[in-house]
């Protein structure tokens, strides 16, 4: 590809790399000079202009951009339409995006020029969101550097796993001095968490925070349910506590405790039978983003997840504080 100041009478055929505007006379950044269009400027006194043009075996930016894209794109994503020497991937069904990091390094690797950005790995989106964009920086890039871009793409490098309508099961324990409306409204934030993976609560017990009254009651409830939650009217602070103790009473087996995100530290990921349970930590009371969401997502969304892939969730793992938690990171001044 040719670049850079070109004489308007040669000008016929290339792209602008600067809009022009002169005496009324206005055109964009990547319009192609017509020969209309060049007499048009030439009558306006424009003598050069930054123009680009194709050379052979160049491959128009929009070309490269939209090829690029379906290879990226896999289930649950459509692409627009080139614009700019750019495709953007968005999500057909609410999920979590799922991002092959590898791969979408090697594909920036390939060419400065041919660059793929996405949301993070796992990020929950809706019906419409824009999940990753891939952008050719020049209006132009050589075919043999798309096809390497191409070979370094695996297919369906990016994708949406969509969520699924689980029936989800919740207990909750009680202690003297826990309020009925803290029940009530944690059982509000769940339903509005649920909500837009279009999983809902199908059943739900208050008990007492015992082991014995506990286990009875997800023993009732994991028959008809897909997932279980336990709401502690105490945070679990070891393996050994009242929701794991009832969990194996049940025949669990505990697959987690405690997490490398805060807030969220004092989570618990277990399972029986392929059912998931999970212990929830005390800041799930909270609206606010917690790694409760980071584990009920991926459940939700019939991601696999286990110890390995809450340890990786570390980098990145400090979200926002929660003003309500009785005891905040840092003290105040």
């Amino acid at each position: 590809m040719k670049f850079g100041p070109t004489p308007i009478e040669e000008a016929e055929g290339a792209v602008l790399a600067h809009a022009v505007r002169i005496d009324g006379v206005a055109y964009k950044k990547g319009d192609v000079l017509t020969r209309e269009r060049q007499l048009a400027l030439g009558s306006a006194g424009v003598k050069c202009v930054v123009a680009a043009r194709l050379e052979p075996g160049d491959v128009d930016e929009n070309e490269a951009a939209l090829k690029l894209a379906k290879r990226l794109a896999g289930q649950h994503l459509r692409c627009s339409a080139p614009f700019t020497g750019r495709v953007n991937l968005f999500a057909e069904s609410a999920g979590l995006a799922i991002i092959e990091p590898e791969a979408i390094d090697r594909v920036n690797g390939v060419d400065e020029a041919i660059t793929v950005a996405t949301l993070p790995r796992y990020r929950a989106v809706a019906d419409g969101d824009m999940v990753a964009t891939i952008k050719i920086i020049p209006f132009a890039t050589q075919a043999p550097t798309l096809e390497a871009a191409l070979a370094a793409a695996p297919t369906g490098a990016i994708s949406v796993r969509s969520f699924k309508p689980m029936r989800i099961g919740v207990v909750s324990t009680t202690l003297p001095g826990l309020k009925p409306s803290v029940v009530a409204k944690t059982l509000r934030v769940l339903e509005a968490r649920l909500k837009p993976t279009g999983a809902r609560i199908v059943a739900q017990e208050i008990v007492p925070h015992e082991v014995g009254p506990l286990a009875k009651a997800l023993a009732r409830l994991i028959d008809g349910s897909d997932g279980l939650i336990a709401f502690g009217a105490s945070a679990i602070t070891d393996r050994r506590d009242v929701i794991p103790a009832a969990i194996e009473a049940i025949g669990g087996r505990i697959e987690r405790f405690g997490m490398p995100v805060d807030p969220g530290n004092l989570l618990l990921l277990a399972e029986r039978q392929g059912i998931p349970i999970i212990g929830a930590p005390g800041c799930a009371r909270s609206p606010k983003e917690n790694g409760f969401d980071w584990v009920l997502q991926r459940v939700l969304a019939g991601v696999p997840i286990g110890d390995a892939d809450i340890r990786a969730m570390g980098v990145g793992g400090l979200l926002m504080e929660i003003a309500s938690r009785p005891q905040p990171r840092a003290p105040g001044d």
